[in-house]
């Protein structure tokens, strides 16, 4: 039955808690906490600053500042650390394997809470409800091996992000992270079941999938002391492959698991996550083609959708090598036959069938398409040595092209722009229009299924300031055609102002109204998705761009 009354539980014994209490009274300052955490309850915290700066920069390479780095090892000790924090105001910004690109676990300040020591309980896969439970401080690809492992390889779990061996659970649960199968099928939020979360003071909630639904926009949390009330954002959330900002509905309808999932760490600290998973396909079979040109993959993409009737998540990859990724991309003589050609990698997976017994079919039904695919260029790739090639090919692109970044002292601009279908050839068109007239180098790869691509911008060091006028560009023509500005990276620090372009000053006042609700001091992981401030300048929101 849906409730939107929420329990939340006291986790710390009253002795603890007093004992924070009394602490907090004397207006304490951060080198206290470190002294007080550490005799009091054990935990692993330091102030030694060659091991904080190494948690003050993630992928984004944002500059950020902390003074303490902690490392509790169970959800008490989080409990603690959170508790404390809140007690004193002191700024807490949760950390996990640091693959995101937004700045979402870069410090602004205060305590860095790393979750690498939250491994424990190991994960547990249950074969009757086909679900998994793991801890948030886990590898994603290990606990990935793990659900084949203990389901003798009969279920996996099917997200599967580029950065699956360097990220963490928990990472994967604050930024909705998605992987190569498209539609609602390849996001964490698809496949989540349930959380164990600490609210930003420490206090303990549990929620299963149905079991907390909001009603007339409102949660209400039932703390021991008294009930907080929580209004869910409401603002339009275009329906699509979707990772900007926390979860909305504007019937005010939002399940407490949705809400969570995605909503960058703002609302609590996730501590424990149950996921369903799916039967494993006996074998996948993997074909790598080439068409034309751009338009060609467009028509492709509609031809694909037909053929599975809407249903793109039937197939578990359909990636795309565009403009210029042949200059970036090792091996490219074996894939590709001209320069003028673009690349397409399918994935289908298969079940009670070999890759013989459609190999010859799917042959057929790639011709058919009339997009100008060449039969003799299409490389099956399940042969170890193809599988190699190809793999090292598409592995090559991002980190050629970021070392030729390097080379020239200059910026990488990576968009993480969607739109819909229907709008999708209109939008490659106009942003392959703008970068070619200001002559900014680029080149243009990612997830064809959703039809979301990845404009990959290299500027010399002269139009840097032009590249940032294109992305801004970019991410205000995605808003105008219904889409969104993250499809998979999540909004952090840097994409505050890309939050604001595509939903509006209302949508930004409503994420900050119900984040103040649990943290009305705006301490825990502080400047994402809004920028902190206690007090509202009353004629307008001004955000920074992180």
């Amino acid at each position: 039955m849906n409730e939107k009354r929420i329990p939340v539980q006291s986790i710390l014994e009253n002795n603890a808690v007093d004992k924070i209490s009394v602490w907090a009274e004397k207006n304490p300052i951060i080198s206290d906490l470190v002294e007080f955490l550490s005799l009091e309850f054990k935990i692993d915290i330091t102030s030694d600053l060659d091991i904080v700066n190494g948690y003050e920069r993630d992928s984004s390479n944002i500059n950020g500042n902390a003074e303490v780095l902690c490392r509790p090892g169970n959800e008490l000790e989080c409990a603690l650390v959170l508790l404390c924090c809140q007690s004193a105001k002191i700024p807490l910004t949760i950390s996990a394997g640091r693959t995101n690109l937004t700045g979402s676990a870069t410090p602004e300040g205060g305590v860095v809470l790393s979750i690498e020591k939250m491994t424990h309980p190991m994960v547990k896969v249950d074969m009757v409800s086909k679900t998994l439970t793991a801890p948030v401080g886990m590898y994603l690809e290990d606990m990935r091996k793990e659900a084949l492992r203990q389901s003798n390889n009969k279920l996996h779990y099917p997200v599967d992000p580029t950065s699956r061996k360097e990220a963490m659970v928990g990472g994967t649960l604050s930024c909705n992270a998605s992987g190569f199968i498209p539609g609602p099928a390849g996001a964490t939020r698809y496949w989540t079941e349930g959380l164990e979360i600490l609210t930003p003071n420490g206090f303990k909630i549990s929620c299963n999938r149905e079991e907390y639904v909001s009603e007339n926009g409102e949660f209400l949390f039932i703390f021991p002391d008294g009930a907080v009330t929580f209004e869910v954002p409401s603002y339009p959330r275009p329906d699509i492959k979707n990772a900007s900002g926390p979860f909305s509905d504007e019937n005010g309808q939002v399940d407490l698991v949705d809400l969570l999932v995605g909503s960058e760490g703002i609302f609590g600290l996730i501590t424990s996550a149950t996921f369903r998973l799916k039967e494993m396909p006996d074998e996948f079979l993997d074909l790598f083609f080439t068409l034309p040109t751009e338009i060609d993959a467009v028509y492709f993409h509609q031809y694909i959708s037909n053929h599975f009737n809407g249903d793109l998540s039937k197939i578990t990859a359909l990636e795309y090598f565009g403009h210029n990724c042949q200059t970036y991309m090792d091996h490219r003589e074996t894939l590709f036959n001209s320069n003028s050609e673009v690349g397409i990698y399918l994935q289908i997976p298969l079940y009670n069938e070999t890759v013989e017994d459609v190999a010859e079919d799917w042959l057929k039904i790639l011709i058919k398409s009339n997009c100008g695919i060449n039969e003799d260029g299409i490389l099956l790739l399940n042969s170890a040595q193809n599988w190699q090639t190809f793999f090292e090919a598409r592995h090559s692109i991002p980190s050629n092209a970021l070392e030729k970044t390097r080379q020239m002292d200059t910026w990488s601009i990576l968009t993480d722009t969607i739109v819909p279908p229907n709008n999708f050839p209109e939008f490659l068109k106009i942003t392959d229009s703008i970068l070619q007239t200001e002559n900014i180098e680029y080149l243009l790869f990612g997830h064809l299924g959703d039809c979301h691509l990845h404009f990959h911008l290299i500027p010399t060091k002269d139009q840097q300031p032009k590249a940032l006028e294109v992305y801004r560009q970019i991410v205000e023509k995605s808003a105008e055609l219904g889409g969104v500005y993250s499809a998979e990276h999540g909004t952090g620090k840097r994409k505050r102002q890309d939050f604001l372009k595509c939903y509006g000053s209302d949508a930004v006042e409503q994420v900050r109204s119900a984040k103040a609700a649990l943290d009305p001091e705006f301490l825990l992981n502080r400047g994402n998705v809004v920028e902190y401030y206690l007090n509202k300048p009353s004629d307008s929101l001004k955000l920074s761009d992180g």
